[in-house]
């Protein structure tokens, strides 16, 4: 597998993209926050969203319209759509609309996405206006501005693209994702859009999307707060003249999952990292736990505590939030068998402190990426969960959120 430079969503041949400045928050900006994704050809589709109660009519609109061959994306930041009424569906419903008649293309094939502000009404005129703006300035290269579009509170675009072979048939993936605050299982956490030109059947993909997101966007967390809005979307233009992968016993079908779970955890990775406010991203490592469900309950717990969260942004080896965080994880521990590290440093032997260099560790809360293992002793099992610390830019953001 080889990571193309720079790459995004247009890395894929068939994919054109654009983003554009709409003036969605009526604050004249001149941030894009429009942004279209439409392949030339019908796509199949997949999708995972939000598992909050309270969620955007525009994912009610996404999963009537999925299993239906999918032409196009249309996604706004800075509005969620969300906790308007019906409302809400009928201008998620129009966007649909408004690209379809711009591209030529029926409204059933395309898909909605809104993120932002939640109870204000979109502003559907200037929404229209930026959505035929978006359609006119669809290109090969414009995978970068879909990616800046789709941003709210994040600091930097997150995108990727790779690239494999299949018995010598070239195989692209790309994406983009938005995400920085209101980050928290379950589905994703986020809006995210991933492209392919490989040969697969629909189910397939949608059960490997479901898998690797409980391994990668399942498993990071900035505040414990679960959007209303949140998407995950692949699409695959089938371009590849590979055989069909409709089954896991197709020669590929291990390649095509190894490269898409490095797509989605570099993803993942990215959105823990441009955390409202971080300054590090905080990887905890949970191994040897009776189950893997156990190992990312422990792992979640201590990447949520908000005490574990500010000693590492204060630089503060202190190990006993970490032991603290993993006894209310509602496992089963045994804490005369826990040993911790703080990078390779080890903190905690079988329950009991063994920090002898407080400089060596105070070294490794210096680097902009945190390790915490934890040894359970228990079993065979493990998990990697992704979190950031909490400063106080994280309230300093989230307090004048909407001004």
């Amino acid at each position: 597998m080889r990571i193309i430079e720079n790459g995004t969503i247009t890395s894929v041949d068939g994919f054109l993209a654009s983003g554009v400045d709409a003036n969605i928050k009526g604050k004249n900006t001149g941030k894009k926050d429009v942004a279209i994704i439409y392949s030339e050809d019908n796509c199949v589709a997949a999708g995972v969203f939000t598992l909050n109660k309270v969620r955007s009519k525009t994912i009610d609109v996404c999963l009537k319209n999925i299993k239906n061959p999918i032409k196009a994306i249309v996604a706004n930041s800075g509005n969620a759509n969300a906790c308007v009424g019906e409302k809400g569906y009928d201008d998620a419903l129009k966007m649909t609309e408004v690209v379809a008649e711009n591209l030529k293309i029926e409204s059933d094939k395309v898909l909605v996405s809104s993120t932002g502000v939640i109870g204000v009404i979109l502003p559907m005129d200037r929404i229209e206006n930026g959505i035929v703006k978006a359609c006119q300035n669809l290109k090969k290269d414009g995978g970068d501005d879909a990616a800046h579009a789709i941003m709210t509170t994040d600091l930097v675009k997150k995108n990727i693209a790779v690239q494999f072979e299949i018995n010598g048939e070239k195989i692209v993936i790309g994406g983009i994702a938005k995400g920085s605050g209101m980050i928290h299982p379950n589905m994703a956490t986020m809006l995210g859009y991933i492209t392919t030109n490989i040969n697969i059947e629909q189910s397939i993909m949608q059960n490997l999307l479901k898998e690797i997101t409980d391994k990668t966007f399942n498993m990071i967390s900035v505040d414990r707060d679960t959007s209303t809005n949140d998407s995950l979307i692949i699409l695959s233009n089938k371009r590849a003249k590979n055989r069909l992968i409709d089954s896991k016993e197709i020669e590929g079908y291990d390649l095509f999952k190894n490269a898409l779970h490095y797509v989605m955890e570099y993803l993942a990775k990215s959105i823990a990292k441009d955390g409202e406010g971080a300054t590090k991203l905080v990887e905890a490592y949970i191994k040897n736990a009776k189950t893997d469900e156990d190992a990312k309950k422990v792992g979640m717990a201590i990447i949520t505590s908000p005490l574990v969260k500010t000693a590492i942004f204060g630089k503060d080896p202190n190990w006993g939030r970490i032991i603290a965080a993993i006894g209310y994880s509602e496992v089963s521990v045994n804490e005369g068998a826990i040993d911790i590290f703080i990078g390779d440093v080890k903190v905690c032997e079988n329950g009991i402190g063994v920090l002898e260099n407080e400089v060596k560790v105070k070294e490794e809360l210096q680097k902009d990426e945190i390790i915490i293992t934890v040894d359970l002793k228990l079993g065979a099992s493990s998990a990697k969960v992704w979190g950031c610390d909490l400063s106080y830019d994280y309230v300093k953001i989230n307090a004048d959120y909407r001004s």
